[in-house]
């Protein structure tokens, strides 16, 4: 396994300037390829990983793709090993299920800025689109947060009774509809737009309130109640 790649002399004086810089500096005290550095030490103690945070960055495109990326695609590159890859996805997980404590157990209407600080952390950087609605309880509280999708939005896979019809089992009162743009762009097209007015009516006729649809791009978000089409 690359884990296990014989030392290699890498410094300690370099790596204790590093980890002085990590905890007495700010938030930007490390480069993204020294975060990422640092985070490799602890996985391959006995190697320079300097190179190696590099090319992950320039593979994959940046450091919250790489947290982004599929383990067995970080596991294979070279140099690394599943240790590392490892590494590496319990730092995303963790830093998802942070973003998710800011939109539990309080209204998400009142907390909009951590709800989309959420979904931009968990949806921004896929590379194929997910589609996803949060049931609300008559307090805008989460009740669920139910994957619908992966793939694509349209009518072949969001139904917009069975969207409904979940909001009803849940006993939920409204719902925000949620997608990601992979091409970086959150703007939203003639299909979002469609079904998002399909999923509305369904919903109203019911008693149930769609918020909103926001959808995520590397670029940013776009709320479509916002822009007044919901």
């Amino acid at each position: 396994m690359a884990d296990e790649t014989p030392e290699t002399s890498n410094g300690s004086g370099h790596r204790a300037r590093l980890r002085a810089r990590l905890l007495n500096g700010g938030d930007g005290a490390l480069a993204d390829y020294e975060m990422l550095e640092y985070l490799l030490m602890t996985a391959i103690p006995r190697r320079d990983v300097k190179p190696l945070a590099k090319s992950l960055l320039t593979r994959f495109g940046g450091l919250a793709a790489v947290f982004n990326a599929d383990p067995t695609a970080l596991a294979k590159h070279p140099g690394m090993g599943e240790t590392s890859a490892a590494a590496i996805k319990i730092v995303a997980l963790a830093t998802r299920r942070l973003a998710r404590t800011g939109v539990q157990d309080q209204p998400v209407l009142a907390s909009w800025q951590a709800l989309i600080d959420y979904l931009t952390v968990d949806m921004a950087h896929l590379n194929h689109e997910r589609v996803r609605v949060l049931y609300l309880d008559t307090r805008n509280r989460l009740v669920s947060d139910e994957l619908l999708s992966e793939g694509s939005l349209d009518e072949a896979a969001i139904h917009p009774r069975e969207v409904v019809k979940k909001a009803l089992d849940l006993g939920a009162a409204a719902l925000i509809m949620v997608h990601n743009h992979p091409s970086g762009s959150p703007e939203p097209s003639r299909a979002d737009i469609q079904i998002t007015n399909k999923i509305a009516e369904a919903a109203r006729l019911l008693g149930i309130t769609l918020h909103d649809h926001v959808i995520i791009g590397k670029e940013g978000h776009v709320s479509l109640r916002a822009k007044g089409l919901v």
